[in-house]
């Protein structure tokens, strides 16, 4: 495999000779690339920070987003300027293997974003990066605020049978779904999903004030994960 890449790099270095050199690396190209780069970095880190709605905030995931944009945007720098480079790059990142495990589905959302950013700021785009990245944030954020004001829970409950009919009167008062319903012996457990707006969960407190009710938990659920 290397020497295939080294067969490829001379003869491409045959073919254009002194066109293979840097054409548009200059300091302030360098500095402007690096700063917007960073400005979209930082940009992603402050929505992931403060709108972040998953199971578990990671800070050390939010700074290597940042890093992700930054590193993208001087990789990119250097595959655009220099052919040779290019290649030699190319087939570097060829055997490179990241292996971690993605908890949420929506960080490979900020990753793709953020290396998007990195590349974007590294052609040369630099209004195009930041200001995608600031529609990109908007969006996001809309999107959080809407799914804040109605939430969804779960909601188990512990009862004894004696507790049957009042539990179902209850119930029937709620827009819910079943999700779970087990039976041991005389003791009874439900799992049912409701929606809840505004984090609004005074009333639940009725299924306290039943006699036979062991327990009550709700839980926030998002489809996949629960916390």
């Amino acid at each position: 495999m290397e020497l295939k890449l080294m067969s490829i790099i001379d003869e491409t270095i045959a073919l254009f000779g002194d066109d293979l050199k840097f054409s548009a690396l200059t300091p302030a190209n360098i500095i402007a690339a690096m700063l917007s780069s960073l400005l979209c970095g930082v940009i992603i880190y402050l929505v992931y920070r403060f709108c972040y709605r998953g199971v578990v905030y990671s800070d050390n995931f939010n700074i290597l987003l940042v890093m992700i944009t930054s590193i993208t945007g001087f990789i990119i720098m250097t595959i655009s300027s220099n052919v040779v480079l290019s290649l030699g790059m190319v087939g570097a990142l060829s055997i490179v293997r990241f292996r971690s495990a993605i908890k949420d589905p929506l960080d490979i959302g900020f990753l793709f974003w953020s290396i998007a950013a990195g590349i974007t700021a590294g052609a040369g785009l630099y209004f195009v990066a930041v200001l995608g990245t600031v529609i990109i944030s908007i969006i996001y954020i809309v999107f959080s605020m809407l799914k804040k004001t109605k939430r969804n829970y779960l909601l188990i409950v512990h009862y004894t049978d004696a507790a049957e009919d009042n539990i179902d009167a209850v119930l029937g008062g709620m827009k819910y779904r079943l999700k779970n319903k087990t039976k041991t012996g005389e003791t009874n457990e439900i799992t049912i999903e409701i929606k809840v707006k505004n984090n609004d969960t005074s009333g639940l407190s009725r299924f306290k004030g039943i006699e036979g009710v062991t327990s009550v938990t709700l839980l926030e659920y998002n489809g996949e994960y629960m916390n």
